[in-house]
């Protein structure tokens, strides 16, 4: 299943991009950039950014062949992929990532839905009232969805799927035998900005949601779409009620998230992964697989592969029980 969400612009020369960012280099000008993508994913007709070195392993491995960065970065970048440097990395970003996606910065409702009674859809779902849909959207076989329920434009769902009542979905793709539970909101706009000249510039937000089969989505529970990549939730995995899953997080499969977790944004979660209540991680973090973290930790740094944390700073559980006794 795929969907392109978002109205995307270009190609365009990089000395258009080189004048979108005031800059001045001495670059191949007339080398075409077909699509920005994060450090991960670019291709050789793709520009990307580089602003930290917790990503120097990628940075080094990119296909990209181009990259926004600064100077003290630029090393760290293979001999195929050309520096445009910039004194604010994620400021020209943005600028180049709405220049593609000039949709991508607002987040307003969708204007095209209507009301389900109005659709081919209403032969094949089992549905409450006041139920919303949005223009090209796909339900599979099966499926309930709640009362008040607004599912936006181009959004995908899969076989025996239910969704809970006063729910919103937008830029997602949801696959099969997936319970999603009452007042959620799936698909939004991430917590993505930062200051410049004291104001707050917004971030675009070009990547969606992924839930894969058999997850369970708990009541109250937010999931951010991506920024520049996806938010991905694995097979199989059961997030309680009242979690925040922030932009780009990927949770791996068979995990079990407890109520009012909170997880910030571009975390990765391993596979078999159980977080108790109230934990909170940092962004940015890697957690292995198997991995057991105690109800009300916090995370601000990696965790390897079958470790069992708790506290903050979250630490080995034998060392904070014999602390805390």
């Amino acid at each position: 299943m795929s969907r392109n969400f978002f109205n995307k612009n270009g190609p365009f020369k990089i000395s258009k991009i080189i004048d979108f960012l005031k800059l001045k280099t001495y670059l191949e000008k007339e080398a075409y950039v077909s699509d920005i993508k994060d450090i991960y994913s670019a291709n050789s007709d793709n520009i990307t950014f580089y602003h930290s070195k917790k990503y120097r392993k990628a940075a080094s491995e990119t296909k990209a062949s181009f990259c926004i960065t600064s100077d003290h970065l630029k090393n760290d970048l293979p001999n195929t992929c050309k520096s445009l440097i910039t004194n604010n990395i994620l400021l020209s970003t943005a600028i180049i990532t709405e220049k593609f996606y000039p949709d991508s910065i607002n987040d307003n409702f969708d204007t095209t839905v209507s009301k389900i009674e109005q659709m081919s859809l209403k032969n094949k779902i089992f549905y409450g009232t006041n139920v919303l849909i949005g223009k090209n959207v796909s339900i599979g076989l099966n499926c309930k969805i709640g009362h008040n329920v607004i599912i936006e434009k181009d959004v995908i769902i899969g076989d025996n799927c239910s969704i809970g009542s006063n729910t919103i979905i937008r830029y997602s793709i949801i696959k099969n035998n997936v319970n999603i539970l009452d007042n959620c909101i799936i698909g939004k706009h991430g917590f993505g900005f930062f200051p410049h000249k004291q104001k707050n510039i917004r971030y675009p937000h070009i990547g969606i949601v992924e839930i894969a089969d058999n997850c369970e989505i708990g009541s109250g529970t937010t999931i951010d779409r991506g920024s520049m990549s996806n938010t991905i939730i694995g097979s199989n995995t059961f997030i309680d009620n009242q979690v925040h899953i922030a932009h780009n997080v990927k949770i791996g499969s068979n995990s079990i998230i407890a109520g009012q977790v909170g997880i910030a944004g571009s975390s990765i979660i391993g596979n078999n992964v159980k977080i108790g209540g109230k934990v909170g991680i940092s962004g940015h973090i890697h957690i292995g697989d198997n991995v057991e973290i105690g109800g009300g930790s916090g995370v601000i740094k990696d965790i390897p592969n079958n470790h069992k944390v708790m506290g903050y700073p979250a630490k080995n559980i034998r060392d904070f029980i014999k602390e805390n006794r």
